[in-house]
């Protein structure tokens, strides 16, 4: 209902010297409610976060609390509190004075300052340490007393911004469930900052995918991992095999050369579809492999704990990663199945790269900053003329990488990586802030230099607008 909502984020924008590292934020947070940002570094989940708290302010839209307008009210009169990934406790002050020091400034009285101290330290299980000195306490202790100190002043909203990262993993895992008792025993609004995808599914109440500055998606834990919203949610939550695929009819999909129901349906006939099938839901087996959907031979098999983790080859030349409590040795011939409803099928954001482009001269095109030969389509380029608009279309796989950067027509840096299966799909963003997608074979990390270049016949001109 409308009237749970206790923080409103409409339309929020922001850029950092010409970088924009949010783009047109909207998001409603229920009273109450644990909510997560969960993205890779960089992708505006901190900066969402600190205008929140009032500590930066955004270039465009505004943030309402309850109903008010606080996009101008300074840090200090927003009723809530941060824990910050660097505890910023004071070293001359013990634990007690810690958590004391925004009652005190409040004029609080002492005794009642005594009271809900104590009742804090009791909630973080630091009730014998309260003259201890704060640089005498491990990594963990210290981050309980972060967050005492925010939840002693009874804000409505606590953000807390990575407050684990800086702890070893067996005492993150024990603070994940203290934080989510916390939140049941005060019953106030977490907002909870984190790039670890097994945190936030088990932390939240709500999950706010971002990247890039732009929200993917919002929803639960179940519904981020079950049913993710495009190939970059189901590549970052958890382990995914992501594939190309085509549907010929309702509740049917092909992809690794095989026919397979599914659930999935409203798909245009014969439309291009990315697929989705967790690890954990291909059931793998070495005997009647006549019952098999497809087949393939181990090429490794790694113990992960709770599960065997195997790379599956199959005659098609796909590799599918297959998680299962049996282990199967490498070169051993396996079958697979995969059931209808574990299949997700996705509607692809793109089916090429598409830019606008101007007309500069005899064959010769200007877009992302750079000129371009094209060849081919004769009666399309005969009615040019100098500063003519056009549409342009690239496939994927005509769109080619160097190492050297300068021997390419434009310049980047790889942003984005997906293995298909057979082929890997890379998102190139340019110099100039641009997206280019590439189909390749070749083996790429992320962040590598590259240069671009594509053959004059790849271009093809779809569209004109003529001055």
């Amino acid at each position: 209902m409308a009237n749970d909502i206790i923080i409103d984020i409409e339309h929020i924008s922001k850029s950092f010297d010409g970088v924009q590292v949010l783009k047109d934020i909207n998001l409603k947070i229920r009273e109450g409610e644990f909510v997560t940002l969960l993205g890779p570094s960089g992708c505006g989940k901190t900066t969402m976060l600190r205008m929140l708290a009032g500590f930066a302010k955004p270039d465009e839209g505004q943030i309402l609390m309850e109903g008010k307008d606080i996009t101008d009210v300074p840090p200090y009169r927003r009723p809530l509190n941060t824990v910050f990934q660097k505890y910023a406790l004071f070293p001359h002050l013990d634990v007690y004075d810690n958590i004391a020091f925004g009652l005190k400034l409040q004029k609080v009285p002492s005794d009642e300052i005594d009271r809900r101290v104590r009742k804090a330290l009791k909630m973080v299980t630091m009730t014998d340490y309260e003259e201890r000195d704060v640089d005498s306490l491990s990594g963990g202790q210290q981050q309980r007393v972060a967050i005492a100190r925010a939840i002693v002043n009874q804000p409505k909203v606590l953000l807390l911004d990575e407050p684990l990262a800086a702890l070893d993993l067996k005492m993150r895992k024990d603070m994940q469930m203290e934080l989510k008792e916390m939140h049941r025993e005060l019953g106030i609004t977490f907002i909870y900052v984190t790039h670890d995808q097994e945190e936030a599914l088990t932390l939240s109440d709500t999950i706010v995918v971002m990247n890039e500055g732009v929200i993917q998606q919002i929803g639960t834990p179940e519904d981020i991992y079950n049913e993710p919203a495009n190939s970059f949610v189901a590549d970052f939550i958890g382990e995914s095999n992501i594939l190309n695929g085509i549907i010929p009819s309702d509740n049917h999909v092909q992809f690794i050369y095989h026919d397979f129901e599914c659930v999935d349906k409203g798909f245009a006939p014969d439309e291009h579809v990315d697929v989705v099938v967790r690890p954990e839901d291909i059931y793998i087996f070495s005997n009647n492999l006549d019952k098999a959907q497809f087949t393939g031979t181990v090429q490794s098999c790694i113990f992960k704990g709770v599960h065997n983790e195997m790379i599956v080859l199959t005659k098609e030349g796909y590799e599918i990663m297959v998680q299962d409590y049996n282990a199967f040795a490498p070169g051993t011939e396996v079958g697979m199945l995969i059931r209808p409803d574990d299949i997700h099928v996705m509607h692809k954001e793109c089916l090429c790269n598409s830019f606008e482009a101007e007309y500069v001269s005899d064959h010769k095109l200007r877009f992302l900053d750079a000129e371009w030969e094209v060849a081919g389509n004769d009666e399309a380029i005969a009615s040019l003329s100098h500063g003519d608009k056009v549409k342009i279309e690239v496939n994927f796989a005509d769109v080619d990488l160097m190492d050297q950067q300068e021997d390419g027509n434009i310049s980047g840096h790889i942003s984005f990586i997906l293995y298909k299966g057979n082929h890997y799909f890379l998102t190139v963003k340019t110099d100039g802030g641009e997206k280019i997608y590439v189909q390749t074979d070749d083996v790429w990390d992320k962040s590598d230099l590259v240069g671009v270049s594509i053959k004059p016949e790849s271009i093809r001109i779809l569209k004109t607008e003529q001055k």
